[in-house]
């Protein structure tokens, strides 16, 4: 559906881009591009706008085109009843709110039968109208006149007419955005435990009998409230002050004093508190509901960033174990790969005790595949595993790192370990995970489910399809922003390249298999099912090293391959050449390539991308120490400075692991003297950290720590 000029407005404005750039991306978007290509290949398009800008038009797109197929929908229902006057049709064509073209509809909507529906059944319509005309008529005697088998009664009567005038003035839609108003800025949440279950609701003790103004409510708490409530541990409420409410609308339609306004008050009250305050307050909830989960799957996206982006060890063997006490620890011996070479079982922790033969064992594969590395799950027996491995002596330098495991085992138990490893157990494929989690954390992390990575915050409680689609932009992001070597990646990893999918990714790998490397990019194009589109795409995210073009090893798009050559030409040098003196080529007059479709914003891209060709974007894994004298929550005590690492992020404060299996709580207040919205500003995923131990609860499992302590 084609976006109408005046939604390309409202984009604009609410972005704060200009509407040419908004126009450009959205053709873009509508031929088939992705984000990652957009904001990188497309600057002159789009006015060089990031990721995050392209995803947001994206967004609205997305909402203005529903809220144009309700639009439709609602103009032929209304049409169809044959009530559709060229002056409702003209409100609900110039609405762009969902909220009012939803008022509009209102008296239209199919629903099952109301009092109104009954009383203007029995014949009681006239009476309302007469009683709305507020024109001085005696509404007893009026009211008598609308007696029947049915009607036996002036109060009957006169109720009737009480229902139906309350129905129109809880679907007049000026009264209900003043209300919805009126909640938003004015309205208090109130939650109280349900009083039978006060015990089982011993975790919500804090929303007790809990009340403040809604919009200074954050995302985390207005959540953690909604969980009790679906639990059906905890009763939420809108507070308003209701006589002011009453006032408001009294003003709209009280036009007079005597018998006929009384009725229309009563008629207000009862609209009120059973019609209008039921609706409005279901709808500001939803609303508040949508921002809170927006904030919290805006929180989720960023630590799952930070933990893609983390850095990689790198192509180097490693030996990983994935600690544990009664079953023992296993051990996984990887190639440079990532590949499985070797497995084991050792038991050095109770009730076994195996030390010095566990010791030999570790100390004769590390020598046996040249480990470079050793990674240990942070899981239960950690430490203690840690603690054996530091004893030994190895033959090399052999550096130990404490790996998170978290979402280990789900990836364990998953369709892909199973067709990777069918004859391992899940401990074994859960030991591979941690090694590889080491090696290259995006590479291994893009198998599992993003939701069991753990670094968000009440993942479970909000919009699930909203934060699968955030979760899956954001791997999508991370993968295209570091890049992939098109020889050594896996399927997995190539489903979130640009351009492509799972299809095509499988095809590119078995590709590779039958035929061997790629030796240049252009052969991409001989791949089942990858069209010019797909390449298009896909290309300037893949990486060739040591291919026949050195620029199949940057970030430099096949399209502008043609201007570095010309480039290197006229620097009289070749490509090679050109990509490695440096100093030659930052002389290059970039405004003498500037064409029609190139611009200085891709020119200047190009240059930074020749001046690290096949430089990982992440850096390198660095080794982390814990307090030695630590092992376990009970080593813990009030008053100690510990080290730790930032495990995650969310509004209200930061989780810290210091060594040992709880992570501790570094809460927003305890961060920074300094005023801060969001641990963010201060602190990153991975993090090492100082912090000082201020409260320490073992049978709760709870730290509480400080940075400024």
């Amino acid at each position: 559906m084609t976006l109408h000029k005046k939604h390309i407005e409202l984009i604009a404005l609410n972005l704060g881009i200009l509407e040419g750039s908004v126009r450009n991306t959205i053709g873009l978007l509508d031929d088939g591009a992705t984000i990652p290509f957009i904001a990188r290949y497309r600057k002159e398009r789009t006015g060089s706008l990031d990721e995050v800008q392209v995803a947001d038009i994206q967004k609205y797109c997305k909402k203005f085109r529903e809220l144009e197929e309700r639009r439709k929908a609602i103009l032929e229902s209304i049409e169809e009843q044959g009530k559709l006057t060229p002056e409702l049709k003209n409100k609900i064509l110039a609405t762009y709110d969902s909220h009012e073209l939803e008022d509009l509809y209102l008296p239209y909507k199919k629903k099952r039968k109301t009092r109104a529906d009954i009383a203007r059944e029995l014949g009681l319509e006239p009476l309302a109208k007469l009683i709305m005309s507020q024109r001085g008529h005696d509404i007893s005697d009026a009211a008598a006149r609308f007696l029947n088998d049915q009607v036996t009664s002036e109060s009957a009567a006169l109720q009737g007419a009480r229902d139906i005038i309350a129905e129109w003035i809880g679907e007049d839609q000026d009264t209900r955005e003043r209300l919805r108003q009126t909640c938003r800025k004015f309205a208090a949440i109130h939650s109280a435990v349900v009083p039978k279950k006060k015990e089982e609701a011993a975790k919500y003790q804090d929303y007790y009998d809990f009340q403040e103004p809604l919009h200074r409510c954050p995302s985390h708490r207005f959540l953690a409230m909604l969980r009790g409530e679906q639990e059906e541990l905890l009763k939420l409420n809108l507070i308003i002050d209701e006589e002011r409410a009453l006032q408001m609308i009294d003003k709209k339609f009280i036009r007079s004093n005597g018998e006929a306004a009384d009725q229309i008050e009563q008629a207000i009250t009862d609209s009120f508190k059973r019609l209008i305050f039921p609706s409005v307050e279901t709808q500001v909830f939803n609303e508040f509901k949508e921002k809170a989960d927006e904030e919290a799957i805006r929180v989720f996206a960023e630590n799952l960033r930070q933990l893609l982006l983390a850095a990689p060890l790198g192509q180097k063997p490693v030996l990983a174990i994935d600690p544990g006490y009664r079953t023992g620890c296993k051990v996984v011996c990887l190639d440079a790969n990532g590949d499985l070479v070797e497995n084991t079982t050792i038991f050095p922790h109770m009730p076994q005790n195996q030390l010095e033969q566990s010791r030999q064992t570790i100390r004769h594969l590390a020598s046996k595949h040249q480990a470079s590395a050793i990674a240990i799950g942070n899981g239960t027996a950690s430490r203690e595993t840690q603690s054996f491995v530091e004893t030994i002596q190895f033959d090399q330098k052999t550096d130990i790192y404490m790996v998170n495991e978290s979402g280990a085992s789900i990836y364990s138990a998953s369709e892909v370990a199973r067709e990777e490893f069918p004859d391992k157990d899940v401990t074994v494929r859960g030991a591979v995970s941690i090694g590889r989690r080491l090696m290259d954390p995006l590479a291994e992390l893009v198998k599992i489910d993003a939701k069991s990575i753990g670094v968000g915050q009440y993942q479970h409680d909000v919009h699930q399809g909203k934060l699968k689609d955030a979760l899956d932009q954001t791997v999508v992001s991370c993968v295209n922003k570091v890049g992939v070597n098109l020889n050594t990646a896996s399927r997995h990893i190539l489903t979130y390249i640009a351009g492509l999918g799972p299809a095509i990714a499988k095809n590119i790998v078995e590709f590779r298999r039958s035929q061997g490397d790629f030796t240049a990019i252009d052969q991409l194009k001989k791949v089942p099912r990858l069209g010019e589109k797909a390449f298009e795409q896909a290309a300037g995210f893949l990486r060739i090293p040591h291919g026949e073009n050195p620029l199949d090893n940057t970030g430099v798009h096949p399209e502008s391959y043609s201007l570095v050559r010309k480039m290197a030409k006229d620097a009289g040098l070749t490509v090679a050449d050109f990509i490695s003196q440096k100093d030659i080529r930052h002389k290059t007059p970039l405004q003498n390539y500037v064409t029609e479709h190139i611009g200085m914003p891709t020119l200047s891209d190009i240059m930074k991308e020749l001046d690290k060709p096949g430089l990982d974007p992440r850096g390198e894994a660095k080794k982390f120490s814990f307090d030695a004298y630590i092992q376990t929550i009970q080593d813990v005590k009030e008053g100690m400075r510990v080290p730790g690492i930032v495990t995650n992020l969310t509004n209200f404060g930061a989780f810290v692991d210091i060594g040992v299996k709880q992570d501790g709580l570094l809460h927003i207040s305890q961060i920074t003297t300094k005023y801060i919205s969001s641990p963010a500003e201060i602190l990153a995923l991975g993090q090492e950290v100082m912090v000082t131990i201020i409260g320490v609860e073992v049978s709760r499992k709870r730290i509480n720590l400080s940075m400024i302590a």
